[in-house]
């Protein structure tokens, strides 16, 4: 039986937790907050969207993709469904999202928390670790309050996303003092700010858009979905999704750019569109120019374009040039908005970057640099889109690493 402490009592610490219990070892969670799965709470909008049935690779993101394929593996996926049945989760599913049925978050941090209990697993909380040394065979933990030893140790801190729940980002730290390289840790899942002088015009619009992500001028991600416009820029899972790439982008010194489709249901090129208005015009009579663009745009966003192209919105269709068509349809379907920067990692969901994949067992996410040292959840170099992969690859890397401690 080896003595195992796990550093971080989130998602992927206490599944890690429970797995090395269930492999017959002495298993100590040393949590910095007053509870465990703190964060759980708030995913999902405090419904926890705990994992996604289309569980495709390219939904989650590292910069090694080769050895992250190794980890996302169908076997895998079915542990982590047979592990949430084997704590009494049932999922209520909604279009390939899980929820559990209550659709509270607590479900999922109340059932992760008995089984730690069932499973004889000490919990320590409340308690802040400053330092962790080896020697020998032997780990040494220095919190705040007591130093602790063990045989093998797993780090499970969590990334500088939302700090507010405890992610200080001390575990890239403990990491690079065992001779761990960092990839460049940044915001992921979060706002993007643009540069403009109309935001605070369109300060609280909700539309439906397509967005085109640009990088030094280059096609590189498009994303659709409900687009929120700020007083910043833009939000809203569409440009959660893409926010990763803008990140990396803009601290490699890239110019990042996105346009913006605000009638994505629209099929056709710029002259398409320019014949659909005038047919649109023709069927409804007597209409001013901003009302027939307000039958599918947000009146406001309809004051915003009119005003950027220069047009009196009181004019009708037929009084304009050739010229301010097409300047108007342009905005319409690619509004270009220069990207400047992210919000702060207390606006982050996740952040890209971390642990490099390369010094990690992918079969047991023991660390190739100091031996009975593990590794899983968002410390590492991986980070997913939204719809639940963040979770899922904390309770894969977590399993992993629990499963992986032998006990001795």
């Amino acid at each position: 039986m080896s003595r195992v402490i796990v550093v971080g009592g989130g998602a992927s610490g206490l599944v890690a937790a429970i797995q090395a219990a269930r492999n017959n070892n002495q298993v100590t969670i040393i949590e910095r907050n007053n509870t465990c799965g703190k964060k759980i709470l708030i995913t999902g909008n405090g419904k926890c969207n705990y994992w996604n049935e289309d569980q495709d690779i390219n939904h989650y993101h590292s910069s090694n993709p080769d050895i992250l394929s190794q980890i996302i593996t169908v076997e895998n996926q079915n542990l982590v469904l047979e592990f949430f049945h084997s704590i009494g989760i049932v999922p209520k599913i909604n279009k390939g999202y899980y929820y559990p049925y209550p659709n509270i978050a607590a479900s999922i941090q109340y059932a992760l928390k008995k089984e730690v209990e069932v499973e004889g697993v000490t919990l320590i909380e409340n308690v802040v670790v400053n330092s962790i040394e080896k020697e020998g065979n032997e780990f040494i933990i220095n919190s705040d309050t007591e130093h602790i030893t063990c045989d093998k140790l797993i780090l499970a801190t969590g990334s500088k996303a939302c700090p507010k729940t405890g992610s200080d980002g001390i575990g890239y730290d403990l990491a690079k003092r065992f001779g761990h390289t960092i990839i460049p840790v940044l915001p992921a899942l979060v706002q993007l700010k643009g540069e403009g002088n109309y935001f605070k015009l369109w300060n609280g619009i909700r539309t439906y858009a397509t967005l085109t992500l640009y990088e030094d001028g280059k096609y590189c991600k498009e994303e659709s979905g409900e687009l929120q416009l700020t007083e910043y820029g833009i939000s809203g899972i569409c440009v959660f999704n893409i926010s990763r790439f803008v990140s990396n982008g803009l601290h490699a010194h890239k110019k990042e750019a996105v346009m913006i489709n605000f009638a994505p249901w629209f099929t056709g090129n710029v002259q398409a569109f320019i014949e659909w208005m005038g047919q649109r015009n023709q069927a409804m009579t007597n209409r001013k120019l901003y009302e027939l663009l307000e039958g599918f745009l947000h009146y406001k966003l309809v004051d915003i374009l009119l005003k950027i192209s220069n047009i009196d919105k009181q004019k009708s269709w037929i009084q304009l040039t050739d010229n301010e068509k097409k300047i108007l349809v342009e905005l319409i379907l690619a509004f270009p908005l220069e990207i400047i920067g992210t919000n702060s990692f207390d606006k982050a969901q996740v952040c890209s970057g971390g642990v490099s994949l390369e010094e990690i067992n992918p079969i047991t996410m023991e660390s190739k640099k100091v031996k009975g040292l593990y590794i899983a959840g968002e410390l590492l170099d991986v980070d997913g889109d939204c719809g639940g992969y963040n979770l899922g690859f904390a309770w894969i890397s977590g399993m992993i690493a629990g499963r992986g401690v032998e006990s001795d």
